[in-house]
Parts: structure tokens; C-alpha cells; sequence
């Protein structure tokens, strides 16, 4: 029997899905093995130490930086509020003293007399991590946070910007192939995960973001747009962290592309329910894409989300056409022949033949596809 493997994004109905929820360092855990909890439950909590700010007191007093400890008013330890005066020359016979004032609210932490340098370490900034999805703690991980277990539907995007949020799924178009545009975006859609078709435009975005949605999903986006949104060029490093007032998550790629239709029904399916979103996107090793997490009654199918994918085709597996002349077209595989095939290039290679879901069939070589796993 012909067999083939590729890479999948998945898109299901049903699935059991888990979610590591952990501090950047040591911290206190605060939730228990079984607990039932919401997205907005605090799973852990821990404080950074604040920034450092460095002043050349030396410099600014005028004197010798062996000097300078016993022309400190404040000492190591102490605390010290901005613009406070916490060194002082000892000036000529007692006069025109020289002074230095805090850059920086916090507490000394260094005063050298090698350098003249003063470090004011600024206050602990707290840090909270929250569990993002509802759902049961399966696991606690000792000072660092929990493992989260839900029953949900999943779909993963190709591409995405903007944090974690959570809001209701409203849809904003009526088919897959509706481009997006800012007038199928209503106030009442405010602090809601928006649901598009085709592409997403500008005018969407900016709406989107004026009227206070949490986020906006669609099939495809303008790299353009994009760039116009941010204000910058995306490097190659890791999405997530921009600080752009919504998250857009795309699910089939860049330019005018529609919407797999059963990534549009299953959200058509759930709408009014609450979606967990985050547009976290890394393409290089440790490959994270952007989830819509939409939390559901347990079902007898479902099985784990985070459970060993295999990839392998099969006829009746949907695929994604990746490369041109069929760029982002959907269908399932209809057959795959064992022998290379000769293509229109001239060069051979494996090839699989696809039932269109608009109709009709062609035949692309495999390493042309990706699997819409379900």
C-alpha cells in the first residue's frame, strides 16, 4: 500500500487539550491537582527583580571615586525615591556644595569607589501567570506553574500576531470566501474573537481595534496590511509578545485566500461560546503556531490534542495545497499512485491526486502538501 508523510495543522471538533502554564522563574504555584478552574484563575505568581539604573555620582560630585562613599547620604540597602538627594559634595570651607538627585526611584545596591558608579536597583515587579483556558489541573509543576487539561475544539493557524486574549466567537462573514471588510464590524462585537473569511483588510483591522475586539480571525492577510498594522517588518524570530491592541491569527497564509470551509463551519458551530486565543508563531526549530482554543462539553471522540501526530496521508486524509498553481486550495487525497509521475517542469516525482472541495481533481506532487489534521 502507498504511503506518504507530511507536516499537518490541526483543525478538530473534538480533542482533549493540555496547556503548560509556567512562570519565567521560580515562583509559588497557588492552584492543586484537580482543581476546576476559569482562564482568568491566577495558576502562579513570582516577582523580577526591578531594572537597574547607573549614575556616574563621581563624575557628577567632581571627586574621586575613593572618595565617594563617605559623600553618600543614602547607603547600600537604602531606599531612595526619584529626585531625591542622596549624595552631596563637601564643597569649599563648607559652601557651594554639590548635590545629586536620584534618576530613578528604588534601593542602593552598589556604591563603588573603583568606578564612581552607583547602582539603584529598581522595585520587584510582580509577574502572574493565569491558566488563559478553563478547564481541570492535571499536574502541578513544583515553584514553576501547572499543566491544564480541557475538552475543546482546536484550530491552529498558519500565522499570528498579538498575545493571548479571550473573548466570544462572533462571526463577521457569512461564507469563507466573504473578504473581511470594516464595514461587517459592529460595536457589539466589542471584547469578541472576530471571525472572517476570506482576507482580512486594513480597514477591518483598524475597525477591529477601534470598536475594542479581542481578536480577528480570517483566512489570509496582506503582508501590507500587516506590516502598515505594526508599523514594522516581521523578522524571522518568535510572534506573540506585540503590544498592537488585538490579535490576528490567519488559517490558511498570505494574500487573497478564502477560508477552509470546515474551519469556517466549525466556528459557525460554536459561535457565542468563549474562544481562547494567542497569536505566539515561531516557523524555525520548536515550531509553535496560533491556536483558537474554544472549550466543550467532554465527548466519547475525543482524544488528545497534544498527543504524537504521525502525518502520514491516506486516501480521504484533507490536505492543503502549499505551492503554486494551486496555492491554498483544500481537498481530500483521492489516490497515491506508487510510481513518480512526470511533471509539467519536466523533472519526476511522487505525486498524490486531490479531490477539490470547490470540484474537481488534480494531481500535485506530495511534498506540495500539508495535512489538515482533524
Amino acid at each position: 500500500m502507498a504511503r506518504a508523510y507530511t507536516p499537518g495543522l490541526k483543525v478538530t471538533s473534538h480533542c482533549v487539550h493540555r496547556m503548560r502554564r509556567v512562570l519565567p522563574t521560580h515562583g509559588s504555584v497557588l492552584v492543586a491537582v484537580g482543581d476546576c478552574i476559569a482562564g482568568d484563575t491566577v495558576v502562579a505568581h513570582t516577582h523580577l527583580e526591578g531594572d537597574v539604573t547607573p549614575m556616574k555620582v563621581a563624575n557628577l560630585l567632581a571627586c574621586q571615586p575613593r572618595d565617594l562613599p563617605e559623600l553618600m547620604l543614602k547607603h547600600i540597602g537604602e531606599q531612595v525615591a526619584k529626585d531625591e538627594v542622596f549624595a552631596r559634595s563637601k564643597g569649599i570651607f563648607g559652601l557651594m556644595k554639590t548635590e545629586v538627585k536620584a534618576s530613578a526611584a528604588g534601593t542602593i545596591e552598589s556604591v563603588s569607589d573603583s568606578s564612581g558608579l552607583v547602582l539603584i536597583r529598581g522595585p520587584m515587579q510582580p509577574v502572574q501567570v493565569v491558566a488563559h483556558m478553563p478547564g481541570r489541573v492535571i499536574e502541578v509543576l513544583a515553584g514553576e506553574g501547572a499543566v491544564i487539561e480541557s475538552h475543546a475544539a482546536l484550530v491552529q493557524g498558519i500565522f499570528g500576531v498579538g498575545g493571548e486574549a479571550r473573548g466570544k466567537v462572533v462571526m463577521a462573514c457569512k461564507s469563507p470566501q466573504e473578504e473581511l471588510h470594516a464595514d461587517s464590524i459592529h460595536p457589539q462585537m466589542k471584547g469578541c474573537v472576530v471571525i472572517g473569511g476570506a482576507r482580512m483588510t486594513a480597514s477591518a483591522i483598524a475597525r477591529a481595534k477601534q470598536i475594542g475586539a479581542v481578536a480577528v480571525v480570517s483566512g489570509g492577510i496582506d503582508d501590507s496590511d500587516l506590516r502598515d498594522f505594526l508599523g514594522y517588518d516581521l523578522g524571522v524570530a518568535i510572534t506573540g509578545s506585540e503590544k498592537c491592541g488585538v490579535t490576528l491569527i490567519i488559517t490558511e497564509g498570505f494574500g487573497e485566500i478564502a477560508m477552509a470551509r470546515r474551519t469556517f463551519e466549525l466556528f459557525e458551530s460554536h459561535q457565542g461560546q468563549l474562544a481562547c486565543v494567542h497569536g505566539a508563531t515561531q516557523i524555525r526549530a520548536g515550531v509553535m503556531r496560533p491556536e483558537i482554543i474554544i472549550p466543550t462539553e467532554p465527548s466519547a471522540d475525543s482524544t488528545p490534542a497534544d498527543a504524537p501526530v504521525d502525518g502520514e496521508l491516506v486516501a480521504g486524509s484533507w490536505i492543503r495545497i502549499i505551492r503554486d498553481p494551486h496555492f491554498g486550495l483544500i481537498g481530500r487525497v483521492a489516490a497515491l499512485p506508487e510510481r513518480p509521475a512526470t511533471l509539467e517542469s519536466g523533472s519526476r516525482a511522487r505525486v498524490l491526486e486531490v479531490s477539490l472541495e470547490r470540484g474537481g481533481t488534480v494531481v500535485v506532487p506530495r511534498a506540495n502538501v500539508e495535512r489538515i489534521e482533524g
